[in-house]
């Protein structure tokens, strides 16, 4: 009696009418840092022209989402070493106030919050792009310095699309708004004055208005 003879290695079936596919590449437009990451599915459900909040508002509510940008300013501030003995700027550099008058802040129509917050924003990523360019003139400039303000300024712009998201460019635009008082603002002599400002401004007034916002929304 024959023994029974091996059955050959299976072979993968190729597909019917061709040769097998090769998986498809990421698209070259695609940005590959994490930063951006979150908001592709946001960018990508937005409609063109004027942005709503119902478009994506689970997305953009999600506090997650803004914690990840904090947790990032903390991390380039804590990297810089302290304020005392971190890399100096080579000049001042103007950044928004942080500080919070709850009372005050408390009694402002949301209007008002967005085109105050609008301005800080504005701001502020002016500053870090200013510092980013002072960097790069620099000789001297640590790489992991360098990642880090690149990063703030990803971020920056990333938050700003948040921000529109939320209407507060049109509010801060708005023709029958009324005039804003003048923007409290510091100086920053060093980055991380800067990535510090970075940091409690989004945990400041950001956060708190993201959060009026979505709660008005969800009504």
């Amino acid at each position: 009696m024959e023994a029974a003879r091996a059955d050959p290695e299976p072979r993968a079936a190729a597909p019917v009418g061709g040769p097998a596919r090769l998986p498809l590449a990421q698209p070259a437009f695609l940005p590959e840092s994490p930063t951006l990451l979150p908001l592709l599915p946001l960018l990508l459900l937005l409609p063109l022209g004027r942005p709503a909040l119902g478009a994506a508002p689970r997305l953009i509510c999600d506090s997650r989402l803004l914690e990840r940008y904090i947790l990032e300013a903390k991390e380039a501030e804590n990297a810089t070493n302290g304020c005392a003995e971190g890399p100096r700027l080579s000049e001042n550099i103007t950044v928004p106030d942080t500080k919070v008058n709850f009372y005050v802040w408390k009694r402002m129509e949301v209007e008002e919050q967005a085109a105050e917050v609008w301005q800080g924003l504005s701001l502020l990523s002016e500053a870090v792009v200013r510092g980013q360019a002072l960097l790069a003139n620099s000789s001297q400039a640590p790489q992991p310095l360098q990642l880090h303000v690149d990063r703030a300024v990803s971020g920056l712009r990333s938050l700003a699309a948040l921000l529109r998201v939320l209407g507060a460019q049109e509010a801060e635009s708005a023709p029958e708004a009324s005039p804003l008082p003048p923007l409290r603002t510091l100086s920053a002599d060093s980055f991380c004055k800067l990535f510090r400002v970075y940091a409690n401004f989004l945990r400041g007034k950001l956060k708190l208005y993201a959060g009026e916002a979505c709660r008005r929304a969800a009504r």
